[in-house]
């Protein structure tokens, strides 16, 4: 049997009961279509499960009673950052569900040389909020009890300059670079890659990145499109240096 699993930003206690966030509860009644005594498995992004059951459903209101705590182990002993320029439309929208699904630890949006996409304060805080939902259902869907982070977006420069020297690998995407995923060699700090929008890192891109001290990465002979690019790498990376 299919385990549902919902996220619901709350304190998560065995034995007490609470009404779910409207957005999960209009989930649960009216497109699950579950009711009163249907178990159900909560997480808040603490890295546990909490398996449930539903006591009402209502119009407006679903309660559930926590019965238990189920501590998970399957995040990557790998932590990956995607420093992704942000793309078009549902393109977005897809790297950050899969890259979720693929264990990255952290996503950054930037806006670089040749970003297509602009953001004014008010759509910036909508798309975070949008790209942070898409998250926490990947990680229902995936079984991850921890949700990425995902950052406001960011220049390239401004994100650049709030790094610190913590031991992470620097990688960046590039078509001419020379250097492959086995190559490889990951500390306990993991490692952060960059990867560009549709028109690709600019050059004033390539050498801020350059001056950060970042590396470029080939994954092989074919150009590949922004939302393949990242999520390629982080499996190659995965495969080669962490889950696999």
């Amino acid at each position: 049997m299919r385990t549902i699993r919902i996220h619901a930003d709350l304190p998560l206690v065995p034995g007490t009961e609470l009404s779910l966030p409207a957005q999960a509860g209009e989930h649960v009644a009216r497109v699950l279509r579950l009711v009163a005594g249907d178990p159900l498995t909560l997480f808040n992004g603490d890295g546990s499960d909490y398996p449930a059951s539903i006591l009402t459903v209502g119009k407006r209101e679903v309660t559930v009673r926590i019965d238990a705590r189920q501590e998970l182990h399957n995040e990557s002993p790998l932590s990956l950052t995607l420093a992704q320029g942000v793309a078009r439309g549902e393109k977005m929208d897809l790297i950050v569900q899969k890259a979720t699904e693929l264990g990255v630890a952290r996503i950054v949006p930037l806006l670089t040389e040749r970003s297509e996409v602009k953001l004014d304060a008010a759509r910036a805080e909508k798309r975070l909020a949008h790209w942070r939902a898409v998250a926490a259902s990947a990680c229902e869907q995936s079984g991850r009890a921890r949700l990425p982070e995902i950052t406001p977006a960011l220049p390239l420069s401004a994100w650049l300059d709030s790094l610190v020297d913590d031991g992470a690998l620097r990688l960046a995407l590039l078509p001419e670079a020379t250097r492959a995923s086995r190559e490889l060699r990951f500390s306990a700090a993991g490692g952060v890659l960059v990867v560009g929008p549709e028109g690709g890192l600019g050059e004033r891109d390539i050498r801020a990145l350059t001056a950060a001290s970042f590396d470029g990465l080939r994954l092989g002979p074919r150009i590949l499109r922004t939302e393949t690019a990242g999520l390629a790498a982080l499996a190659a990376l995965q495969a080669l240096h962490g889950d696999g």
